[in-house]
């Protein structure tokens, strides 16, 4: 709806509420430009999934992407709610849509056109790239496991049986994409070899769907219907069977993610997925249904508006009077000091390229329970990718990662940098990071360092033992010298970040930081 939406680590957000400011990297902009119009069972998801197969789940980094073009008139919000939220995939800084009656219609059926205001580029607005799609040529797509850009279309994969199919998250579960999934299972029961969930994005979504009557065609269908949450998306609940197939309208697919190492995720729009449910292979809804079960649904002119149940904070003039209430599986975050003055630190750990939050520290209900337990949850660090990760870092007290491109892609999960920190990680060292991890680093006080020489990478072993010397010197000059003393290697590493990001580093992260500041 014309926001300018950035996606920040939990530690960000805190040092903002706590007084401080949130830092970003001007990024370059990518507009992508969209002509014509989506035919039937094509939709908002095959344009994200397309935008991924053309630019890679590394294509967004350091970017804006910015929607354009006539084709952009024919979608709804909740349309383009799905585009820019799978902008994350591609790494991208963040996505926007012009403001414009599409979302004076939205904000309009909300209770809110008061707060619509119209906001487009400017005529002579440059764009550092401009991608163009043609919706007309567009057909359903699908991404295969275990990464969101390995995208085919469905028809590629027809036959491939499924045994789960989970329709939700934030990315596919608007009353848009309910009422479709509802309309194309109506009269029709999910295949007897097929688990099938559903997960309402909102409370609002789910109370106009019993106002409707469309979740009794749903339940009748034989859905399974799930809270409004992550859910299967992130691993808690509906986990796939051993070897399982699973089609969902999540954003996401990596190994693990739906807390099964072993199970085969696949991401599709609602209505493949629905088509998908029926069958109990994976099928281009095309192939299955007549246009005209998606001939009437439309969102409605009014959604239904209640807030009761927001409780705004109490009025206070004593903030420290507030008691905020820990119990056992709370502990406190440990604080790391100023950077040492020499890092003499072995690499415990050495990556390839486009390693996730997720294969760092896993989701899945079996690990999440222990996301305020920092000590515990720390046991779980790289537990798919390397289980014996945790006792090397420990052996070793000090030590370095490195990684390949796109180090720390997919979720903001802040955990991804506070627990390595928690284990005696200082450095790591890849090619390439997304946004919002380096930040994370920055905060926790691991200094995110890059190859100055890509072809360095290849020299470095895991086991060998680094030496940085100077390193408040080098925070300083943006680049440090770094020696394999055993094997007589030098090599250099760059600093990319801002004269804040550095002080960050320099101080031992945000929480020393902001601590400074309070003392002012």
């Amino acid at each position: 709806i014309g926001m300018l939406a950035f996606g920040a680590g939990g530690m960000d957000v805190a040092v903002a509420m706590g007084g401080g400011a949130y830092y970003i990297t001007m990024p370059k902009v990518i507009k992508v430009e969209l002509t014509g119009a989506l035919r039937p069972f094509v939709t908002a998801k095959d344009i994200s999934l397309e935008v991924l197969r053309l630019l890679s789940v590394k294509g967004g980094v350091g970017h804006v992407m910015e929607w354009g073009g006539p084709g952009i008139a024919g979608l709804s919000v909740p349309e383009r709610a799905t585009i820019t939220n799978m902008g994350t995939e591609l790494g991208a800084t963040t996505s926007i849509f012009p403001s414009d009656e599409v979302t004076r219609a939205f904000l309009k059926a909300q209770g809110r056109e008061a707060d619509f205001t119209p906001l487009s580029a400017d005529p002579d607005a440059a764009y550092d790239r401009v991608v163009h799609i043609d919706l007309d040529t567009l057909e359903p797509l699908i991404a295969c496991p275990h990464m969101p850009d390995k995208v085919v279309p469905v028809r590629s994969l027809k036959g491939v049986k499924v045994d789960q199919v989970c329709v939700g998250s934030c990315t596919n579960s608007s009353l848009y994409d309910l009422l479709k999934t509802a309309a194309m299972l109506k009269g029709r029961t999910v295949s007897p070899s097929v688990s099938m969930s559903v997960s309402p994005g909102s409370r609002q979504v789910l109370a106009q769907l019993i106002k409707d009557g469309v979740l009794a065609d749903l339940v009748e269908s034989g859905c399974r219907i799930l809270e409004c949450a992550c859910g299967p998306c992130i691993g808690v609940g509906q986990v796939p069977p051993h070897n399982g197939i699973s089609v969902r309208t999540s954003n996401r697919n990596f190994p693990g993610r739906c807390g099964s190492n072993d199970a085969y995720v696949y991401l599709a729009s609602p209505e493949t997925a629905a088509a998908t449910a029926v069958t109990g292979h994976i099928t281009d809804p095309r192939d299955l249904m007549d246009v005209s079960v998606l001939a009437k649904i439309q969102e409605p002119e009014a959604y239904i508006i209640d807030d009761s149940s927001l409780i705004a904070p109490e009025e206070t003039a004593d903030r420290h009077a507030v008691e905020v209430i820990k119990g056992p599986n709370i502990s406190e975050l440990p604080m790391r000091g100023p950077v040492r003055e020499t890092i003499d630190a072995g690499i415990v750990l050495k990556l390839g390229d486009n390693i996730t939050t997720d294969d760092i520290i896993p989701a899945g209900a079996s690990i999440l329970k222990y996301i305020s337990n920092i000590p515990e949850f720390a046991k779980y660090t790289f537990c798919y990718t390397d289980p014996d990760f945790v006792d090397r870092a420990r052996r070793m007290g000090h030590s370095v990662i490195v990684g390949g491109e796109n180090y720390g892609q997919g979720s903001s999960r802040e955990h991804a940098a506070m627990l390595p920190m928690c284990l005696g990680v200082e450095a790591v060292i890849a090619k390439s990071y997304a946004r919002i991890h380096k930040e994370n680093l920055f905060n926790y006080g691991i200094l995110p360092l890059t190859f100055e020489d890509p072809a360095d990478y290849e020299k470095l072993q895991q086991g060998d033992r680094l030496v940085l010397e100077n390193v408040p010197e080098g925070i300083r000059a943006g680049r440090l010298t770094v020696t394999v003393p055993e094997r007589g290697l030098t090599l250099a590493a760059v600093l990319e970040a801002s004269d804040y990001d550095k002080n960050l580093l320099l101080e031992g992260g945000a929480l020393n930081h902001l601590a400074k500041l309070q003392k002012r």
